[in-house]
């Protein structure tokens, strides 16, 4: 007798060929392939399915080109190379590529190895024993019968087959946009995060959605190194990418966070090939803008981590526009996950690494960078850094100088820009943690009466700013007060994990102080209603006697 076959082909011959003569259909065929070849080659589902059918890559690619065809579509980007890393486990196929997939060999998305429900939302295993109508109106074919060597007889019936739309599954308030049918799975969990925030449903942050975040992160990543779309569209994605910058503040974290990622999605996928020159940096400048407004928004959130990768991925992106005034804008802003919840050193070296990028000429970076820079040398001063405060003052003046040549484009967004409000607030801050409370307090009072009362992250933390100014004078029932009042008069949505934390930081301060007052107890229970926060992130670094303002 000759030898038992080694390769995994020639196992799955033999089993193909014995199910075959005892009247056995190909998914019963595929799942004994699966149970024998898996242990010893780690042979997938979807690839068990195609040595079922004996079959080659080509054959099936051909198969789904056909069927793409006769929906009257454009022909796929699917080759031998993408269905191999599926088969592989390398990659995971998309909605409608699998459900391409399921339709050429008439199964079930979980017998291909994929728990997902397919978009057509119907059935495409054949039932037991069932027959098959020819695609030329010929005999059924009976299950124990062979099929054709390219599973032809599989493509089901026009009439039987519906593909969800991407408008569909956009949902009502995103069909307008640029349109693409490659949906991943990150899509799916962020559009319906966002249709439960809509319909009002409590939403809180599970390890499903943050994976999905950090995933479409991920092939950003991926992508900006491998893109054909018009100037036209590129003109409607930069008004929509300044519009978030305009509505950063007044809309809910998490809800915008389902926004912007949904449009990052949708770059993403315009970055597959590469452009012209100059798209291709227009392109990566909103790439870099929509990744570092998810930083921002993960900073609210609590997740440091997650913040930080957001804006690694958004130099990525930034540095392949040349723009050095872009490169410094992601760099000032990424110093602010340190300045909340790390190592003020680390502010200050961003700081002012953002300020040689932005160089001599005015710019936001420019203006904000030595304000933050302020803020990191005002908590060093509070360490005991002896040398910080002269310093924090002086690049105070260098700030408001830079500031006051900016243009009223650069003033007005508090994302993208660097307002008159954040201006006064960073100058509040750093008196405050400088010790110079009354002249803090002064400042941060002209401070509150330039946001508007959309501008719900900066106000509160204001208010909150100002509660320490009340406990340094002397008054901690007073600072109790204010910060508790601050924080309730937010709606829940909007009480994100930073405001919180901040708001606990003054009770911490007075316990430090004053120990147990009557009016802490009462403190601490109103801040244990319901906020917005990050589960995954580790809890903030604690800061003794007075920490610094956080505002994003």
């Amino acid at each position: 007798m000759s030898d038992p076959p080694r390769k995994e082909t020639d196992i799955a011959r033999r089993i193909r060929a014995h199910g075959l003569a005892r009247g056995r259909c190909p998914a019963e065929i595929a799942a004994e392939i699966h149970d024998q070849c898996g242990p010893l080659f780690g042979t997938s589902r979807v690839k068990a399915h195609r040595l079922s059918h004996g079959v080659a890559l080509s054959d099936i690619v051909a198969q789904v080109r056909a069927l793409f065809e006769v929906d009257g579509k454009p022909a796929p980007k699917l080759g031998e190379t993408l269905l191999s890393a599926y088969e592989s486990g390398y990659k995971r196929p998309g909605p409608e590529y699998l459900h391409y997939l399921c339709a050429v060999y008439r199964v079930e998305p979980d017998e291909l190895g994929y728990q997902s429900p397919c978009i057509c939302g119907r059935g495409h295993a054949v039932p037991p024993g069932a027959g098959t109508t020819s695609p030329r109106g010929g005999p059924a074919r009976h299950a124990h019968e062979e099929p054709d060597a390219l599973v032809g007889a599989v493509v089901p019936a026009m009439d039987d087959r519906r593909l969800i739309t991407v408008s569909e599954s956009r949902g009502l308030d995103r069909a307008d946009g640029p349109l693409s049918m490659d949906v991943g799975e990150e899509d799916i969990v962020l559009r319906r995060t966002l249709l439960q925030l809509l319909a009002g449903a409590g939403v809180a942050l599970d390890g499903q959605f943050l994976g999905a975040v950090d995933n479409l992160r991920r092939k950003m990543d991926d992508t900006l190194v491998s893109a054909t779309v018009s100037p036209t569209m590129l003109d409607q994605w930069e008004e929509t990418t300044l519009g978030y910058g305009q509505q950063y503040q007044a809309t809910p974290s998490l809800r915008m966070l389902c926004d912007v990622l949904l449009d990052f999605s949708e770059v993403r996928r315009m970055c597959d090939k590469r452009q012209p020159v100059e798209l291709q940096e227009r392109l990566c400048r909103i790439a870099a803008q929509l990744s570092g407004l998810s930083g921002l928004i993960m900073i609210n959130l609590g997740d440091h981590r997650l913040a930080r990768s957001f804006f690694r991925t958004a130099r990525t992106a930034a540095d392949e526009t040349a723009d050095r005034k872009l490169r410094a804008w992601v760099t000032v802003r990424e110093a602010l996950v340190p300045m909340y919840y790390g190592d003020p050193r680390e502010a200050l070296h961003l700081a002012r690494k953002a300020q040689d990028l932005a160089g001599r000429t005015p710019s936001v970076a420019a203006a904000m960078a030595p304000a933050v820079e302020a803020r990191a040398l005002g908590l060093l001063a509070m360490r005991g850094r002896g040398d910080a405060a002269p310093s924090a003052r002086r690049a105070l003046v260098r700030g408001r100088s830079v500031f006051d040549q900016l243009s009223k484009d650069e003033t007005g967004d508090l994302a993208f820009g660097f307002t008159d409000r954040q201006m006064t607030f960073y100058e509040g801050d750093t008196f405050t943690n400088l010790g110079d409370h009354q002249h803090g307090d002064e400042v941060l009072s002209q401070a509150l009466t330039l946001y508007a009362p959309t501008d719900r992250v900066d106000l509160t933390l204001v208010r909150l700013d100002r509660a320490f100014c009340r406990l340094h004078a002397g008054h901690p029932q007073s600072a109790l007060d204010v910060g508790q009042e601050a924080i309730l008069e937010l709606p829940p949505e909007h009480r994100s994990d930073i405001l919180v934390h901040r708001a606990r930081q003054i009770g911490a301060a007075v316990k430090t102080k004053h120990g147990e007052i009557p009016g802490l107890k009462e403190f601490y229970e109103a801040l244990a209603g319901p906020h917005v926060q990050s589960p995954t992130s580790p809890p903030p670094v604690p800061r003794p006697s007075i920490p610094p303002a956080e505002q994003v």
